[in-house]
């Protein structure tokens, strides 16, 4: 039996005080003679109850917040240092900002623990959110769904039942693999972007294992290691699969920030890319071109990603309009000298 939808009139109850000043509260309505300690117990009987205005229950007081959350399912650390992040917040705001909205970021580092960012929702008064990097054990979209809160993800969540904006993870990884193969590379190591409760994350390694098995190479767990959005993290990973008794010839990063500790990892134990290991990246960051040597990657289209998103939900939130269930965009391989397809070119003498 569905759960009975909690209303205003539950969390005045529970609060003790009218529907009114609930609305008062929740939609934070200028001039409202609302005492601090009657704000706070709104506010913790509707958190303590899940319930929050729609967008469209709000505009009927207060018109519209204007106002857009970001989650990104990141500490504030992996934040700071995600090169890919820059380009799809030039890509959100360049949509927002001309349609008149701002834009909320909000790190979460922990979406499995109650009120992760649902208080975004209640006590920022955003009219729309866009969740970036979805999990499978995030706690809060469930609500959000039965609610029918305007959300858009960055990423896929299989069954989650919102509309999202991505990349075809498996087939760029899928790609960046074969790349390898072709290349002579039978033993082949993974490092992921992410721990796998990130939907990309297990994309980009289910891309991975598609590539052996269409060459008949057998998966190996001992190949497989998980990043975690930063250089350190590559830099750990890269040491253990070098650890190995018999270590790969070549290794598919799945994050070009990862992919940076890769590099540096094969520096310290005195082997050279690609003459000892092949390395190719995910993500084509400004940076991989510029690293020596540079980093064969696939490219994403970032600023496109951030763009397409924030203009379904503008389209959704000030037209009706209804937001298409997935939207992929193209990825591409872009051969650089990190996988040794490229070979540096041999110096002749010059003749007098």
């Amino acid at each position: 039996m569905a759960r009975r939808k909690v209303t205003s009139y539950d969390v005045a109850r529970k609060a003790g005080v009218s529907r009114t000043t609930v609305s008062f509260v929740l939609n934070n309505v200028p001039g409202a003679r609302i005492s601090e300690e009657t704000r706070r117990r709104v506010l913790k009987a509707a958190r303590e109850l899940g319930y929050f205005p729609n967008a469209a229950a709000r505009s009927l007081v207060s018109q519209k917040t204007r106002t857009i959350g970001l989650v990104l399912c990141q500490t504030p650390d992996q934040v700071f240092h995600d090169a890919f992040l820059p380009e799809v917040l030039h890509g959100i705001s360049d949509v927002m900002r001309p349609a008149g909205y701002r834009v909320l970021v909000e790190p979460v580092e922990d979406v499995t623990r109650p009120n992760a960012y649902i208080d975004l929702v209640l006590e920022q008064r955003i009219d729309g959110l866009i969740l970036s990097g979805p999990r499978s054990d995030d706690a809060e979209l469930p609500q959000l769904k039965e609610e029918g809160f305007p959300v858009i993800l960055l990423g896929q969540l299989p069954g989650a039942g919102f509309p999202s904006v991505d990349v075809d993870n498996v087939e760029g990884a899928r790609i960046a693999v074969e790349h390898l193969i072709s290349l002579g590379h039978t033993r082949i190591g993974i490092i992921t972007n992410a721990p796998p409760q990130y939907t990309g994350s297990a994309h980009r390694l289910e891309g991975y294992r598609l590539a052996l098995a269409a060459h008949g190479i057998p998966f190996d767990e001992n190949l497989v290691c998980y990043g975690n959005f930063t250089e350190g993290s590559g830099y750990r990973a890269m040491n253990e699969l070098l650890g190995l008794a018999n270590p790969p010839t070549a290794v598919f990063v799945a994050s070009d920030l990862v992919a940076f500790g890769v590099l540096a990892a094969i520096r310290d134990r005195g082997l050279l890319v690609p003459r000892d290991i092949a390395v190719v990246g995910f993500d084509d960051v400004r940076m991989a071109r510029y690293v020596t040597p540079p980093l064969t990657t696939v490219r994403l289209p970032a600023y496109e990603l951030g763009q397409t998103a924030a203009q379904i939900l503008v389209n959704w939130l000030e037209k009706g309009k209804e937001p298409p269930k997935l939207t992929l965009l193209p990825t591409e391989l872009v051969i650089r000298k990190s996988c040794g397809a490229i070979r540096p070119q041999e110096f002749l003498p010059i003749s007098g």
